[in-house]
């Protein structure tokens, strides 16, 4: 006889129930869309940004992240900005997260700084002023999404003031988190390059057919093409990308004394040029730069086209 306390009733696995209910979806598949968005940012905010500041700003995309909403904002770290976004007929609750050092540059240039002499500026909280500058560049974002996803109506993005991410409130333990994906993009002035996202539910990006404003075709057909056969080779085998740094030269009785800590400086002045190959081929011709606490390379120039650089990547 089976006692009063037994049960056969269990508890139905969420991520299971996300995935059959369309709020889950697989990377791949959030990965297209991700890409495809990429590209439109690439392509056209760098000219509505120049309209709307009057500066050269450089725009790539650098990836995307999936995850619990909450944890993925929590992850944009600290000495960012972030806003809460709503588009009606697409999404009614997203943000757009952006790095407070572009911001920072951003406002010494406008202020009349050449961007040659500003020096790149540490994370921190911003300042209401600093708040109102970076306030049109969210809403450039939020208009460039607007024209690339499959929203009805033609309604306008609601893009709320930006705050500090030391100033957003905890959420509220009472709602249930959403599994969501942040669509990473890099964007570089002078000697800054930081990092925006966007993050969007997955439900919603699951539905989302990304549309190429007049112009893009041409350019999104050729990236597609290389990056299939790019995901191709990568699903068949790794590839290690490696940068190398020049440093000064030191004699050889100061190299044999080197100890741990002593410091051994680049050997270029201005921007640090950084060599990237892969499977010992190389690549690109970078610049040494950062992206909040993390060091990075930002592309400057090239060896050889599109095709070239997958050859020596797969050969």
């Amino acid at each position: 006889m089976m006692s009063g306390t037994t049960t056969n009733v269990h508890p139905f696995d969420r991520k299971l129930l996300a995935r059959m209910t369309g709020a889950l979806g697989d990377d791949r598949a959030i990965g297209r869309v991700a890409l495809d968005l990429g590209q439109v940012f690439g392509e056209f905010l760098p000219d509505i940004c120049k309209a709307e500041t009057g500066l050269d700003i450089a725009i790539g995309y650098a990836g995307f992240r999936t995850g619990l909403r909450n944890n993925l904002i929590t992850e944009l770290g600290h000495g960012v900005l972030i806003s809460d976004v709503s588009l009606r007929n697409w999404s009614p609750d997203f943000q757009i997260g952006c790095d407070s050092p572009i911001i920072i540059t951003m406002v010494e240039a406008l202020l009349g700084a050449e961007p040659t002499d500003i020096e790149e500026p540490q994370p921190r909280v911003l300042s209401p002023i600093e708040i109102d500058v970076a306030q049109p560049i969210f809403e450039k974002i939020a208009d460039v999404l607007r024209t690339a996803v499959n929203a009805s109506g033609g309604f306008e993005p609601i893009v709320a003031r930006a705050h500090n991410s030391a100033a957003r409130g905890k959420p509220d333990p009472a709602v249930e988190d959403v599994h969501a994906a942040a669509i990473d993009m890099t964007i570089g002035f002078g000697p800054v390059l930081s990092t925006f996202s966007i993050i969007v539910p997955q439900s919603v990006l699951l539905k989302t057919q990304i549309v190429f404003p007049k112009g893009a075709g041409q350019n999104r057909k050729q990236k597609s093409e290389w990056t299939e056969q790019m995901e191709e080779q990568v699903r068949r085998s790794a590839v290690t990308i490696e940068a190398r740094i020049r440093l000064e030269s030191l004699t050889l009785e100061t190299i044999s004394r080197l100890q741990a800590g002593d410091v051994i400086p680049f050997h270029d002045a201005q921007d640090v040029r950084v060599d990237v190959n892969a499977n010992g081929r190389d690549l690109y011709v970078c610049e040494f730069g950062r992206s909040g606490a993390k060091y990075t390379v930002r592309v400057k120039d090239t060896h050889g086209s599109e095709q070239d650089i997958l050859r020596h990547i797969m050969s």
